[in-house]
């Protein structure tokens, strides 16, 4: 089902471990290189934070700090929690009308009183690094080029870095956000990747049943441990996206531990995907600066 190299590390029970942390700074680096052999042009990213949310705030300091070792240009605009919608629009068009800023990030969620989508309609699609927009997601769509969003275009890149096959295999995606879950089917059965895809969500029948056909299951559902083993087609290569804060902590929607001696290859959690969300969204700052005449 899939070609493994065999150097990769592996779990206890023999699954190739596909590293997230690894893959990030494998871009990093890259990308620093390609900076550097075109003159280090001021390739720069701009994100806005609103409020204090602190899981954004981490979130958002790791986006730049990553950015500066690419050797790009970052620049974080940080508003308080009371900002009127109005002046989260206008720090959002000031960004836009700024030739020397590439990339825009307006960090989600915005705080509970503003209304996210007018403040992302501003953000033009050659600047929209996330790729959330209604225009983004549109030419995602229509096969148009521009930027693919982050933690999507992460799983592909995990799935192309360790080897695995997609041409002519079977793959569910396990959840149907805007953010996650419809733009991850629209890649996997991309002219090229050619995997049939089925989408699956918590009115599927069966559940069970319809992972386990899959050689590539990625959950992205957003409930604690909802993949056991009893989910998982022996060798499949399994993608865990979800994000649940427990009382143990943060976990996965993948029991992890009951899946890793049964599947070919998994990501971890915390270290796999979420790197990957800050590694392409650095791939689609320089995409973006190129698209721009900038780089």
């Amino acid at each position: 089902m899939m070609v493994l190299m065999a150097d990769f590390e592996r779990t206890p029970g023999g699954a190739v471990l596909m590293d997230g942390n690894r893959l990030r700074d494998e871009i990093v680096v890259r990308l620093r290189d390609e900076i550097e052999s075109l003159g280090s042009p001021a390739v720069c990213l701009a994100t806005v934070l609103v409020g204090s949310d602190k899981p954004s705030q981490i979130y958002v300091r790791m986006k730049h700090r990553k950015a500066e070792e690419a050797g790009m240009v970052s620049r974080q605009v940080e508003l308080p929690e009371d900002t009127s919608q109005q002046q989260v629009e206008q720090a959002v068009a000031e960004l836009v009308a700024d030739p020397s800023v590439h990339g825009i990030l307006v960090q989600l969620p915005l705080p509970e009183h503003l209304d996210a989508e007018p403040v992302l309609a501003l953000v033009p699609p050659e600047k929209d690094v996330d790729g959330l927009t209604e225009r983004s997601m549109g030419r995602l769509v229509r096969g148009i080029p521009g930027h693919v969003p982050c933690t999507p275009l992460g799983v592909m890149r995990l799935l192309e870095r360790y080897g695995v096959e997609t041409s002519r295999r079977r793959a569910v995606v396990v959840g149907r956000s805007t953010l996650v879950g419809l733009p991850q089917l629209l890649l996997l059965g991309r002219k090229g990747i050619d995997t049939t895809v089925t989408l699956a969500h918590s009115r599927t029948a069966d559940m069970v049943a319809v992972c386990r056909e899959a050689d590539i299951l990625v959950a992205a559902a957003g409930q604690a441990h909802m993949i056991t083993a009893d989910h998982v087609k022996p060798g499949a290569a399994v993608i865990d996206v979800g994000v649940s804060r427990t009382e143990d902590g943060i976990v996965g929607d993948v029991d992890f531990d009951a899946v890793e001696s049964i599947a070919g290859a998994i990501t971890p959690m915390p270290g796999g995907t979420g790197p990957m969300t800050i590694g392409c969204l650095l791939e689609n700052t320089m995409s973006a600066a190129r698209m721009l005449g900038a780089a």
